[in-house]
């Protein structure tokens, strides 16, 4: 059915990269939280010249800072910004070198834009409070800001990994509404601002801020409708949902849909069929929402925004590359591996493949990759998977490996390469 699977106990890594190279692999220094080191840092550079100016930190100046840094912080989400920073980073050709390349391709680490500017917006919001009250501003303007920096507080502690992990439908639900009754508030201010201001407020930089930050936000919803799905369960561990509402997405972007619109939503990889319209989803058992999605086969869904480049995009900067995935997380991998763009070599490790996904989907993946490396872990337990991903890279010539996996195992694979000079990728979770 497939290439044999070398046993992972056989296979000898490389060794590690010296260390001051291999220190800047460390999960803690990976590229998103360097940008959001570099988001502190170009405002910390802009709160070292206004504290040396002699006049000081203005309450306009504080105010503009803070709506600059908000901006960024939600504009960097918009599905066209990412599919734009996809496409710029992915245009470099394969001729140039690895380690630019290797660089480029950490474009999904955007994330850390979002976080220094939401963080830092904060700050510098939390600095405006007590030059209001000191300069005397109008009661109004005053309540409203304490009111917004308020929920900006709120949005900023729920976001922190210990409180986001462990409540994570709660998180989404405060994130939702919390950041729309942000951007209520900051068009009250503003508007208390203007009137007190004078003047023509289309002159206002803040006026046109607000304005991007209010359509950034607006446009995924506008773009919101129920629509008819088709589900097919193989087994009771995994449903393919097949969309054809007119939308043909391009492979390797990725749909959010919901049953509750207002209230949760969940991102699935897309995966079209070249040649046939429309698209399906994998979905597998994952949690309360996912087994309810499984057992009541719902036939229409709520679909909103636009769909969205993925990690597995960045296949394009290499020559050759090695997907690993484990259980479903095939899905995000089985669009890139039908698009044949790049050539790739898969490693599944997943429990009765043809038993959990049926032997239509295995057939179809074996079609293109009739040299895959599957693992049954029913039959063989649980791989290293970081050997058999070393394996696939070596023995396949890559440059790079890719893998779609749950966090610590995508975690483990994506470190435990690049630490050898490999260059490895993976989601991050930052949503």
């Amino acid at each position: 059915m497939t290439a044999p699977v070398r046993d992972a106990a056989v296979v000898t890594l490389p060794p590690l990269i010296p260390w001051p190279r291999r220190i800047l692999k460390h999960p803690r220094l990976m590229h998103y939280n360097r940008l959001v080191a570099l988001v502190w840092a170009v405002n910390l550079a802009a709160l070292g010249l206004g504290l040396a100016d002699g006049d000081g930190l203005s309450a306009r100046s504080l105010s503009y800072a803070a709506l600059a840094n908000l901006t960024l912080g939600v504009v960097v989400r918009q599905q066209y910004v990412i599919n734009a920073l996809f496409r710029i980073a992915t245009s470099a050709p394969v001729t140039w070198p690895l380690r630019i390349r290797w660089t480029l391709a950490k474009v999904y680490h955007f994330g850390g834009l979002h976080v220094g500017g939401a963080t830092a917006g904060t700050a510098w919001f939390l600095a405006l409070l007590p030059v209001l009250v000191i300069d005397g501003a109008p009661a109004a303007t005053v309540a409203v800001s304490i009111a917004l920096s308020a929920l900006l507080v709120l949005l900023v502690a729920t976001a922190l990994p210990p409180f986001r992990s462990r409540h994570h439908d709660r998180f989404e639900l405060i994130h939702r509404f919390g950041g729309w009754g942000v951007l209520l508030l900051f068009w009250a201010q503003t508007a208390l601002v203007l009137r007190e201001r004078g003047g023509s407020p289309l002159a206002a930089p803040e006026l046109w801020a607000l304005a991007l930050v209010t359509a950034s936000v607006a446009l995924p919803w506008l773009r919101l409708r129920r629509v008819p799905v088709a589900i097919e369960r193989p087994s009771n561990h995994v449903v393919l949902a097949r969309f054809d509402h007119g939308v043909t997405p391009f492979a390797g972007s990725s749909t959010t849909i919901s049953r509750r619109p207002l209230f949760e939503w969940h991102s699935f990889a897309n995966v079209p069929s070249p040649g046939r319209s429309g698209f399906r989803l994998t979905i597998s058992r994952a949690g309360d929402w996912t087994g309810s999605f499984i057992d009541d086969r719902p036939d229409r869904v709520w679909v909103k925004g636009i769909t969205t480049a993925g990690v597995a995009n960045i296949e394009t900067l290499f020559t050759r590359v090695v997907y690993v995935a484990t259980g479903s997380g095939i899905g995000p991998c089985l669009p890139h591996l039908l698009a044949r763009e790049v050539p790739s070599l898969l490693v599944w490790a997943t429990r009765t493949p043809r038993l959990t996904y049926g032997d239509a989907l295995v057939d179809e993946i074996l079609a293109v990759q009739p040299e895959a490396r599957v693992w049954d872990t029913t039959e063989r337990g649980k791989p290293d998977m970081v050997a058999l991903a070393y394996a696939a890279y070596r023995d396949f010539g890559a440059e790079a490996v890719i893998c779609i996996s749950n966090k610590s195992l995508t975690w483990r694979v994506v470190h435990g390469l690049e630490r050898r000079g490999i260059p490895a990728y993976g989601a991050i979770w930052d949503s």
